[in-house]
């Protein structure tokens, strides 16, 4: 059974956004790491990077239509160069600005500074720690990535993030390290608490689950391994009708890298534009339309509707 098929079963079609709570925006997909699950597919060797003139009409819709949470995305978005003017200009708008980190950019040359300059701005940081166990960082994301990740947080914990601050937010993002759902997102929350205060001395606000998407390298992971169709199959048996107020492409609209507009960072990469029927760019947003626009999904949204949700 398919999601539309599914949505239709629970009565819950049309599905529609909920408001535009925020605009999450994916800077390119320019990364310094090569992680086992992404689903951008993002690398070092990737050439896709939002540009000025996109990001100035970024900049214009936040101010005219006075979005209040701009969420930046990559790739890593700390690779563009036009970076730290939209964060600033953000900022000067009255914007609460996230920056999705992946801890190790802070150690790639002319990022000596960048942690400073996130505690001048106060962005909120939400970095990606797929275990808080060396062996399984280092398999997903690479050989010294743990090493590095615990080197950032202590950096991020000594400007003050993380520590029940009000404004220096530090969140962890926690992804299974294969084929099956995360586990109980405030279980895992205590035990990454636990452990990185006990062995590390690390603190942190709060910590995210979110399912590995069926796309990306991690499809190309699961057909290669013959477990797509068996994932496939546990996403579908898992699906909760629960989960469907808080899915992100209720609340937010995400803008690609080239100004292009989607219902969330995943329909970007499959290319699944928001419809036809609304504006298509960045520089054509139309609030009262989109706010109220039908979304576009596919069998691939499983994945934020499987057991507690990815939100």
């Amino acid at each position: 059974m398919g999601f539309h098929e599914t949505l239709r079963d629970f009565r819950l079609l049309p599905l529609k956004s909920a408001r535009i709570e925020i605009l999450q925006v994916n800077l390119g997909y320019r990364c310094n790491m090569t992680c086992k699950h992404c689903h951008v597919q993002a690398g070092p060797a990737r050439e896709e990077t939002m540009a000025a003139v996109t990001i100035g009409q970024v900049i214009a819709v936040l101010k005219k239509f006075r979005i209040t949470n701009l969420d930046l995305t990559g790739g890593a978005p700390e690779l563009n160069p036009h970076f730290k003017y939209l964060v600033r200009t953000a900022r000067e708008l009255g914007c609460h600005v996230i920056v999705r980190n992946n801890l190790t950019i802070l150690f790639e040359k002319a990022m000596e500074d960048l942690a400073e300059f996130y505690r001048q701005t106060g962005v909120e940081i939400i970095a990606s720690l797929p275990s808080y166990r060396e062996v399984g960082v280092d398999r997903v994301r690479g050989k010294e990535t743990f090493r590095k990740s615990i080197q950032a947080l202590r950096t991020y914990n000594r400007l003050g993030f993380g520590t029940n601050s009000a404004d220096l937010k530090l969140n962890l993002v926690y992804n299974p390290p294969g084929a099956f759902l995360p586990p109980l997102q405030s279980t895992i929350e205590e035990a990454y608490k636990r452990e990185l205060a006990r062995n590390f001395g690390i603190t942190f606000d709060r910590l995210y689950t979110f399912t590995n998407m069926p796309i990306g390298r991690f499809r190309e992971f699961l057909i290669r391994t013959n477990a797509f169709e068996k994932y496939m199959e546990k996403l579908i048996s898992a699906f909760n009708p629960e989960t469907i107020d808080g899915i992100m492409c209720r609340h937010l609209l995400n803008v690609g890298w080239d100004g292009r507009l989607y219902d969330c960072d995943f329909n970007q990469l499959m290319g699944l534009p928001v419809q036809k029927t609304y504006a298509q760019h960045i520089q054509d947003f139309d609030d009262a339309l989109l706010r109220e626009r039908e979304i576009t999904f596919g069998d691939h949204c499983f994945g934020c509707t499987a057991g507690q949700g990815s939100t």
